[in-house]
């Protein structure tokens, strides 16, 4: 049985930093795609970085240069190190793993940049 469980969200001042991270249990993390979406009120669910099981990352134009993601697969844990946060990263984080046709999303975890 998969199952995604984040934690690390809060409230962060603009410019902070934060550090998100989900456990993933059901995964051979060693050999599956890990990665993390947001998604903001009215907006639709978009993909923020992925992460090869080599540990190749890929991340979406708008935080290219600001997040940074890794993984460690003895821990089957993914992270994502966010810095210089603005007030358009609020969202809800999910945490995502795609395991070959089946794609995964956790609970999700409240990220706030506000002064």
């Amino acid at each position: 049985q998969v199952q995604l469980v984040e934690s690390g969200g809060g409230l962060v001042q603009p410019g902070g930093s934060l550090r998100l991270s989900c456990v993933a249990s059901g995964i051979r993390s060693r050999s599956n795609i890990l990665g993390w979406y947001r998604q903001a009120p009215g907006k639709q669910r978009e993909l923020v970085a992925t992460i090869t099981p080599g540990g190749s990352p890929n991340y979406a134009d708008s935080v290219k240069g600001r997040f940074t993601i890794s993984r460690d697969n003895t821990k089957n844990t993914v992270y994502l190190q966010m810095t210089s946060l603005k007030p358009e990263d609020t969202a809800t984080y999910y945490c995502y793993a795609k395991l070959t046709i089946w794609n995964y999303w956790g609970q999700g975890t409240q990220v706030t940049i506000s002064s």
